[in-house]
């Protein structure tokens, strides 16, 4: 009897024990990595998995209970020929080194695994990110993968492999509906691997945007349980936030896998844009090197620079027609000059036509301009623009403090931003001509008066591009909120308005001139919603760390209502997280108007 109870005594010891055991294993940084538990990264989730798929856990309660998962992986595993195996193989690394199982070929009967795993290797990790596409709402601010390089030698980079997390749309999504549903957690999110050679074409040559890459500090066996994690995320699906749990926010928690203890996740993200991803990697010292790859747009402007505007006019002329080389015109230039302006011409005709399905007339053509080129002498590459990495640039979010007079009332406000740069900030690492603003607020106080909401900016995006001989990119701009506006008395006001034009360059001078239209709910307005529309010009001027800009709007509304705002702001840069900024604007309407000054500091913050 004594034996009896004594080897029961034994067996719940162990079985204690044992369970102790495994609640402090659940607890290991690379058990959570696995499972994608949120350690209070984001306000959705928080200490559950964020992973959405059933298909993922092996306990009823996985998603809630690290311990349960534990458990159930650890019974589904120990077996030789487990199909868990075959399935979690880095779950399977996990729980072998803490258990200390040895076996030689614990994977022999994966087959689709090893032949998997063998196609899919790599020696370097690479983080890319593609800059801004504002015509793009899925790539405004930018995007980041993950690049897996066979070796160090960057001219093979052709034959890395690019891991990549996006939603899930469908071709009948357009650009407002995968706002909406992006903002509201309305797709699956997805990884995905495929050649990086894709992503070149997409991103540099298709879409005309500059890519960074940066190679990461991970060891082999950092880079390989990535890699086994990558094979166990396949076809698995995460919940998508176009704001926070976005396709860096999960790369972030890919790489957590292969260094647990970086503490990658460890703070409170609002918002995680892609340039913080790459600032959180650069600060906690896992990126070694960058590398710079311009856009085919960039590398056509940097060629059309150096010729003069006779041989512009030639080298578009020459695009069209390769006939114009035997021109008088063409030959009378110095062997040297007609070889830019060939190689400017071939240039143009593969950038014009990078989209496009290739037809005989533009084969014909860059066949002719390519033998061209090699009949010419060779002439030096242009020297591309020095361009600060994104990650040098402000912080995303932004906090202000104002003070200035209107008419004859003192005020002074209060400002908020949560995204992410306007055309006055310190332009060092973003697109010239580029504005994107998301949730900004200002409260406004008065002599006169309590604290009140002057404006709410819901979205404010601009793009501002240069046209030239080469390149007639269209400008354009949205924006839409709420904001105090004249209507018998200075009210708040409900408005979208949007328009298009064309923005040039001549030095650091870029006047544009805009065709708008404006709905607006006006409480003044006897329609609930009365459009109108007008028309802005412009100016900006930059030079060093002063950003100036001078603008004039106008609308004509359908009530017979006419309203015009005249503004000239300028930023002074005081550090790379500090502006000073001032501006004058006359809000003017039919017979009368009101002039404002305002002095204001700028901080930026992540």
């Amino acid at each position: 009897m004594r034996a009896a109870l004594l080897c029961v005594l034994v067996l719940f010891c162990t079985t204690v024990a044992q369970a102790r055991d495994l609640e402090q294993l659940a607890q290991q940084p690379r058990w959570q990595a696995l499972l994608h538990i949120n350690p209070g990264a984001t306000l959705r989730d928080r200490q559950r998995s964020y992973v959405d798929d059933a298909d993922f856990f092996l306990a009823a309660d996985g998603a809630a209970n690290p311990v349960s998962e534990l458990a159930s992986t650890v019974e589904a595993l120990k077996q030789e020929a487990s199909p868990a195996r075959c399935r979690f193989p880095a779950r399977y690394r996990f729980v072998a080194e803490a258990l200390g199982w040895r076996e030689a070929e614990p994977f022999a009967h994966c087959a689709e695994y090893q032949e998997w795993r063998r196609s899919v290797h790599a020696k370097r990790a690479v983080l890319v990110f593609p800059a801004s596409y504002l015509n793009s709402p899925s790539s405004m601010f930018g995007h980041t993968l993950l690049r897996l390089d066979q070796g160090d030698d960057d001219g093979a980079v052709w034959l890395s492999w690019a891991i990549n997390f996006g939603a899930v749309t469908t071709e009948q999504d357009n650009s407002l509906f995968y706002i909406y549903r992006g903002l509201a957690g309305g797709y699956p999110g997805r990884f995905n691997l495929v050649p990086y050679v894709q992503k070149i074409q997409q991103y540099s040559n298709m879409e005309s945007r500059d890519i960074w890459e940066y190679t990461l500090k991970l060891d082999q066996s950092q880079i390989d349980w990535m890699i086994d994690h990558l094979w166990e995320l396949k076809d698995i699906n995460f919940d998508y936030y176009f704001f926070d749990e976005n396709c860096s926010f999960r790369l972030l928690e890919l790489i957590q896998v292969a260094r647990p203890q970086s503490g990658l996740l460890d703070e409170l993200r609002f918002a995680e844009l892609p340039v913080n991803t790459v600032r959180a990697l650069d600060q906690r010292g896992l990126v070694t090197e960058r590398h710079y790859r311009p856009s085919k747009e960039v590398e056509l402007a940097a060629l059309s620079d150096r010729l003069n505007d006779q041989e512009q006019t030639l080298a578009r002329r020459l695009a069209a027609d390769p006939a114009v080389a035997e021109s008088d015109a063409f030959q009378s230039r110095p062997p040297r000059r007609q070889a830019m302006m060939a190689r400017t011409a071939y240039s143009y005709v593969r950038f014009v036509n990078r989209k496009a399905a290739r037809t005989e007339d533009i084969a014909g053509r860059s066949f002719a301009l390519l033998t061209l080129v090699n009949r010419l002498p060779s002439v030096e590459d242009p020297e591309l623009p020095d361009k600060a990495p994104p990650e040098s640039g402000h912080g995303s979010q932004m906090l202000a403090a104002s003070g200035g007079q209107r008419g004859s009332d003192d005020f002074g406000e209060v400002s908020y931003r949560l995204t992410y740069h306007d055309l006055l900030d310190n332009r060092r690492g973003f697109l010239d001509g580029a504005q994107i603003q998301g949730l900004g607020i200002t409260l406004r106080s008065t002599e006169s008066g309590a604290a009140r909401l002057e404006e709410l900016d819901l979205v404010s995006i601009r793009s501002l591009s240069p046209r030239g001989r080469f390149s007639k990119p269209l400008s354009w701009y949205v924006e839409g909120g709420l904001e105090r506006a004249w209507a018998g008395r200075r009210r708040l006001t409900r408005y979208v308005q949007g328009g298009a034009g064309g923005s040039w360059r001549s030095g650091p001078w870029q006047p544009y001139l805009l065709a708008s239209v404006r709905a607006e709910n006006n409480s003044d307005f006897g329609p609930l919603i009365t459009p109108g529309g007008g028309a802005e010009a412009g100016m900006l001027y930059h030079a060093g760390r002063w950003q100036w800009q001078l603008s004039s709007a106008g609308h004509y509304f359908s009530n017979d209502v006419y309203r015009h705002r005249s503004t000239l702001a300028v930023q002074y840069a005081l550090a790379r997280e500090h502006g000073l900024r001032a501006s004058l604007e006359r809000e003017g309407w039919r017979g009368d108007g009101e002039t404002e000054f305002k002095v204001q500091w700028r901080w930026y913050f992540d």
